[in-house]
């Protein structure tokens, strides 16, 4: 009888965590180009792995068997895509991984979670109304991403020294950084390069300053004179980033947008095990759209600076653009949300650089106090000249007092502005 091979057609050799004893599985199905499913149970004791930002990789949750990453830093020569319409039939689609939807009924973000996760409420705006469902794979795959570099721990600590850095906030406030909600999500980003090239053309305003003679006596006069200017701008933007969400604050998104992209590295599914993400629903031609929008602006400002003076009108402009190419990629932040009395309030950190931004409640018997601080003297001095006024001394303390009563006005002003950027989403 023929010998039958070993191990059989269909298997292969698996790790064991046995000294000495030889274990084999099926050979894993062939899932197409580009969605191969990760496993990312324990190849020790079979628990649930997640990824752990503090070092990278996979650690497990129950035996702490730890596995290192593999990053493929590709940096800024990430490679960048054409307008065209093969290279979106030819991208890959999904996360590569199977995963589940949670719909918020609250604030309608769709958010991407591991298939273990237990999350209960939305962390864009805490509502616990969460529709579940299987994963979709219909959105492009992100084919790049900026992995975490903060730890949760160091996040916290990063928090509460923001939430007690302004004198404004409640005295409090600091100690409620252990109860900020906080939740680790890639958020979706299009980078966009470009080129554009315009051709200016305006009237310029130039004040020349005449003498003349009326009335027998000589007398100075300025007039504008108009003259017509041109010139060409060529402006080049590299890795120009729009957010791929519209269910975040853009004040919030604006303030921790500086990613440092030379950390770049090839997406891998294995850098979401345990962690949030969140498919764009900010299509790449409306953000393309958005990009060609701001380049355009700044050279436009780029073209008004060329003028010779600042007086400018009847101002036109021919523009082109070239060179252009779009990324998808995700990057690292955590959102959370924390409550102070009645109100909730929103902070999102960015996870490679540990930028904070988000809203503070402000303490406004302390500015009241501050901004009557800055009045008291003004009021007082002047007073006290109209008191000099009455008797028929004179009024020249009544002129100092209300210049002082006039730069403690522009000082209140500025910090109730300060004060309210504090909770300006």
């Amino acid at each position: 009888m023929e010998a039958q091979p070993f191990p059989p057609a269909g298997f292969v050799e698996a790790e064991s965590s046995v000294d000495g004893i030889l274990v084999y599985r099926p050979v894993p199905e062939d899932t197409g180009p580009g969605e191969a499913v990760v496993d990312f149970s324990c190849p020790r004791c079979g628990g649930t792995t997640a990824y752990s930002v503090g070092g990278g990789g996979l650690r497990c949750e129950y035996c702490g068997y730890y596995e290192a990453p593999e990053r493929d830093v590709v940096g800024k020569g990430a490679r960048e895509f054409e307008f065209k319409v093969e290279t979106m039939e030819r991208a890959a689609h999904g996360w590569g991984t199977e995963r589940k939807d949670l719909t918020c009924e609250g604030c309608g973000a769709q958010i991407s979670v591991p298939p273990e996760s237990m999350t209960v409420s939305c962390p864009f705006c805490g509502s616990r109304k969460l529709i579940q469902r299987p994963g979709s794979q219909d959105a492009l795959r992100p084919r790049f991403l900026v992995p975490f570099e903060m730890t949760d721990e160091a996040c916290r600590r990063t928090i509460r020294e923001w939430l007690g850095s302004s004198w404004m906030v409640p005295g409090d406030l600091e100690r409620l950084a252990a109860a900020v909600d906080l939740t680790s999500m890639y958020l979706p980003t299009w980078t966009f390069d470009g080129a554009a090239r315009a051709r200016w053309r305006a009237q310029v305003g130039h004040t020349k300053t005449e003498r003349y003679r009326s009335g027998g006596e000589w007398k100075t006069r300025t007039r504008t004179v108009w003259r017509w200017e041109s010139g060409n701008v060529t402006r080049r933007f590299d890795d120009l980033p729009i957010p791929g969400t519209a269910r975040l604050s853009p004040v919030l998104m604006e303030r921790i947008k500086d990613f440092d992209l030379s950390g770049l590295v090839a997406y891998d599914p294995q850098f979401l095990a345990g962690s949030h993400a969140q498919a764009y629903d900010v299509p790449l031609e409306e953000a393309w759209e958005a990009a060609r929008h701001r380049m355009r602006e700044e050279t436009r400002a780029a073209c008004r600076d060329q003028a010779s003076t600042s007086k400018i009108r009847n101002f036109s402009m021919e523009l082109d653009f070239s060179d252009e190419s779009w990324r998808y990629i995700l990057v690292p932040a955590y959102v959370g949300a924390y409550r102070y009395g009645a109100e909730a309030y929103q902070v999102m950190v960015n996870g490679q650089t540990g930028e904070v931004a988000g809203q503070r409640p402000v303490d406004w018997t302390k500015v009241g106090l501050a901004i009557g601080a800055a009045l008291a003297p003004g009021v007082l001095i002047t007073l006290a000249g109209l008191v000099t006024v009455l008797l028929g001394i004179g009024g020249v303390v009544a002129g100092a007092g209300m210049v002082v009563l006039i730069v403690g006005i522009i000082i209140g002003f500025v910090i109730f502005q300060k004060a309210r950027r504090l909770d300006d989403v």
